[in-house]
């Protein structure tokens, strides 16, 4: 069987340098899932996964492999401020380490923050296992990408029994540059037995940019480990920024996800969550809000492996403008999960008759005594409750605008960390049509 013709995408990075880390397991894996991604090329939408999201205008494009000046690329230290919250942050600039823009000095007992970089040289052992894989399904070009150029990323260790009490932040910016580059981050979070943990991962925009970024995220909780994670992606407009982050909990632990999707040209963030614990807990928040031209694609998928196991997830989409949106949930009930309880709802809103969401909601059970839900929807404000509010005295722009806010902001109501929901509610009130 012929091989697909080479992209421009795909001739530019597939003959590109790679990082050379001089750990022969680690070279041979980026090597080998270089050469995959080369192989196969980009998915079209023929693939399940890829098959709202087409990829044709990414294909014609061509990246560089890095960016050689990332380390002295200008950024605002002001512009990365993130109001009420101060504390440890490690910083990337197009997919490099900042040691000048990052703090790490306040860092609590029992919690170990490292650039991946760092972490390699001084013991890349413990990483093997995560840093070797390879991914072989048709829809895994991006992670292929990630695996073989990924030189930098997070090393985050929170040690059994430790409670952290103010949150840490993971910053990654996109710079302006003398061209188009491809960045690339990895990113390893383990919280020990009983630990507990608030993280912000953020994504911003330091410049005019039209670059790519790509991020694979694993997150393992031992036992009895709570997460609280807030994610807030203000990528460049002109950007493509493309993510795949994995859970896996062991029995008891609870994840609090809360995602807020406002940037990037493309925006594609495939969240995977696997219950392998009795009782482990998984709940999803969130929202993205396309607009102009953007387009988000959203694909959740939560696996049920373990008795008594829980998940929820509230998402809403908003979109304006030519924007699309795409949401996936799938919920997976295994065998032997029985006791499961698993709920998911996604409910969408259309501001111009241009804006386009396409919503999947999937379930499969294959175990006994559980109980789960799904929906989703589409549509727009509801005329009586717009009649209603104008017939108070509301304007009827500004009645339109009280009800769109208060649709996006429905999923961060549960977000116990009060400086961090202002401020989401501050975006939300800047993006939303007034």
């Amino acid at each position: 069987m012929s091989q697909p013709a080479r992209t421009p995408f795909v001739a530019a990075l597939a003959d590109a340098p790679l990082p050379a880390s001089g750990i022969a397991w680690l070279d041979q894996a980026r090597r080998e899932n270089l050469e995959s991604f080369a192989d196969a090329g980009l998915p079209d939408t023929r693939v399940e996964a890829w098959k709202y999201t087409a990829l044709r205008a990414l294909a014609q494009r061509s990246f560089a492999a890095g960016d050689a000046q990332a380390a002295s690329r200008p950024v605002d230290p002001a512009a990365m401020a993130l109001p009420g919250i101060d504390g440890p942050v490690l910083v990337f600039v197009n997919g490099a380490f900042r040691a000048d823009l990052s703090t790490l000095d306040a860092l609590p007992a029992g919690v170990s923050m490292l650039p991946l970089s760092r972490a390699l040289a001084e013991d890349a052992e413990p990483l093997r296992f995560a840093l070797s894989r390879h991914f072989r399904e048709p829809g895994d070009a991006f992670a292929r990408l990630n695996s073989a150029f990924a030189h930098d990323g997070a090393v985050l260790r929170v040690a059994a029994g430790t409670r952290v009490a103010a949150p840490l932040r993971l910053l990654f910016v996109g710079a302006a540059a003398d061209r188009d580059v491809s960045w690339h981050v990895r990113n390893l979070v383990e919280l020990g037995e009983g630990a507990e943990l608030t993280l912000i991962e953020q994504y911003l925009d330091a410049g005019e940019q039209a670059h790519l970024g790509t991020q694979l995220a694993g997150f393992t909780l031992r036992a009895d480990a709570t997460l609280h994670h807030a994610v807030l992606q203000q990528a460049g407009t002109g950007s493509s920024l493309v993510r795949r982050s994995h859970y896996r909990l062991d029995a008891r632990a609870q994840a609090h996800l809360h995602v807020l999707e406002l940037g990037g040209a493309l925006a594609r963030h495939d969240l995977w969550a696997e219950l392998v614990g009795d009782a482990a807990a998984f709940h999803t928040h969130g929202a993205f809000l396309p607009d102009g031209r953007q387009h988000m694609d959203t694909q959740l998928a939560i696996h049920h492996r373990a008795r008594d196991t829980v998940s929820s997830s509230t998402w809403r989409g908003v979109a304006s403008g030519r924007g699309r949106g795409v949401f996936r949930g799938a919920i997976l009930v295994a065998a032997g999960a029985d006791g499961a309880d698993a709920s998911l709802g996604n409910k969408n809103l259309l501001l111009s008759a241009q804006a386009e969401i396409d919503t999947k909601p999937e379930l499969e059970i294959y175990a006994d005594e559980v109980k789960a839900a799904h929906g989703a929807t589409v549509g727009q404000l509801d005329e009586r409750a717009l009649f209603y509010l104008r017939s108070r005295g509301i304007p009827g722009a500004q009645a339109r605008t009280l009800l769109t806010t208060a649709f996006a902001r429905a999923p961060f109501e549960s977000l116990p960390h009060e400086p961090l929901r202002q401020h989401i509610d501050q975006l939300l009130l800047s993006r939303l049509p007034a």
